[in-house]
């Protein structure tokens, strides 16, 4: 009888892991090899940071310091609450929220539309994302310029991408710059520290045609700490 009841149990336990590694595998995965021991090991991580009692909207922690691309009058305090996250460390996703049809036609095309525009074409490319997997498309500063911020590898020369699941992004920004989209509301720290630096962060997903300009911004600002200079549209 108790033989059975532990089989019984463990057969429950095992369904419902699968059940949530399937789950996971949906959501994206972040660009963790969807693998039964890539959900895993986000798990064991997703544990250890629970442990940390991590607090990804307080930004002490990021450095004052270095360049300043984003000004308090181009990116005002976010009205509403910050949305919900997924419970994923990785892939880091926000519950979908509902956005206007020309601001999602905007943000679908903001990658590309900033590899076409001047002077930015000409610093950048555009190409699927590296870090997630190649699931949406991404900003790369080329690795020949001039002026380019030594600090502009460590994401594969990566700067922004958009998550077509939900249409939150992440960025590569300066510190200071990090700062502020965190402490006036837009995003917030990435969870796992150890794979990227401090000022790699989320964005959230704009909801009407204000809000992507403001992420247009941020994301300008972005290439802007690639690039190592001040750009803006001709």
């Amino acid at each position: 009888m108790a033989s059975s009841f532990v089989i019984a149990t463990l057969c429950v336990a095992g369904l419902a892991l699968w059940a949530d590694f399937k789950s996971w595998k949906r959501s994206g995965t972040g660009g963790t090899p969807p693998t039964f021991s890539g959900y895993l090991r986000i798990r064991r991580w997703g544990l250890y940071l629970f442990c940390k009692r991590q607090n990804l909207l307080d930004s002490s922690s990021i450095s004052s310091r270095g360049p300043e691309y984003l000004s308090s009058k181009s990116i005002p305090l976010r009205s509403g609450t910050h949305p919900k996250l997924t419970r994923w460390t990785l892939p880091q996703r926000q519950h979908s929220e509902p956005i206007t049809p020309d601001a999602f036609t905007t943000l679908s095309t903001l990658m590309q539309d900033f590899a076409n525009t001047r002077p930015y074409s000409s610093c950048i490319t555009t190409a699927p994302s590296k870090t997630e997997g190649g699931t949406g498309h991404a900003i790369y500063v080329n690795s020949d310029v001039d002026t380019i911020n030594p600090v502009a590898h460590k994401i594969f020369y990566e700067l922004a991408h958009v998550h077509p699941s939900d249409n939150s992004l992440h960025v590569y920004v300066s510190s200071r710059d990090a700062k502020t989209v965190i402490e006036k509301g837009w995003g917030q720290m990435f969870p796992v520290t150890w794979l990227a630096p401090e000022s790699w962060i989320m964005v959230y997903a704009p909801r009407d045609g204000n809000e992507v300009k403001v992420v247009r911004e941020i994301v300008r600002a972005a290439i802007c700490f690639a690039v190592g200079q001040e750009l803006r549209d001709e």
